[in-house]
């Protein structure tokens, strides 16, 4: 994907845009390679933008049907939903992208491009503990950040950090994890009868 497409897309929300250039191919390697591969379900992807991460993932061996990516940015949506045809892409608010997981979906993992940083803090903590309460024992919140501090300290999860020089800016790759009794708190947590609501059909003609 050329960078003049990601400097349209920068144009036209550049809130949601977490660097002046986009994701170098190191940079999305080492997210994709936090992923597991052979573990079952869902991978997530908030936030996509030109889908650098989205490519890498599949290079990674993610098979393209088994991809839900939220993205904000009507620019990005498009040409997401056109280059991965086979994959559930949704214009949508990657804060509330449980509304978008299929009833009883299995959630392997989740990837996020969002800048957190430029968020409140209430919405970054509780967008990370309800992703991991949504997926078992060996999920995962992978967050993309440019910062040199988490975008949040959880009690009793575990974090990885991964430093990747050969991206501009140097990036880090924040790597949650929940064990199972963490996400049963969280769980136990939210309101009665919660629970993700269908995903949303793509529009027709994109």
């Amino acid at each position: 994907m050329s960078y003049g497409a990601f400097l349209r897309g920068l144009l036209k929300d550049p809130r949601g845009v977490s660097a002046p250039t986009p994701s170098s191919p190191a940079l999305a390697k080492a997210i994709a390679a936090k992923v597991d591969p052979l573990h079952p379900g869902l991978v997530v992807e908030l936030g996509a933008g030109t889908g650098v991460v989205t490519a890498a993932l599949l290079d990674r061996g993610i098979s393209e049907d088994r991809l839900l990516i939220v993205e904000q940015g009507a620019y990005f949506y498009g040409l997401l939903a056109g280059r991965f045809p086979a994959a559930a892409v949704i214009q949508g608010d990657a804060f509330a992208f449980e509304q978008y997981v299929p009833a009883g979906a299995a959630i392997s993992a989740v990837v996020c491009g969002v800048p957190l940083l430029n968020f409140p803090l209430t919405l970054r903590r509780t967008l990370i503990e309800r992703a991991l309460a949504l997926q078992g024992l060996g999920g995962r919140f992978i967050q993309l950040s440019y910062g040199w501090k988490p975008p949040v300290h959880l009690k009793d999860v575990e974090l990885g950090k991964t430093i990747v020089w050969r991206n501009f800016p140097p990036a880090h790759v924040w790597t949650f994890g929940a064990q199972t009794e963490d996400v049963t708190a969280v769980r136990n947590s939210l309101a009665p009868g919660w629970r993700p609501r269908p995903a949303r059909e793509r529009p027709a003609g994109l």
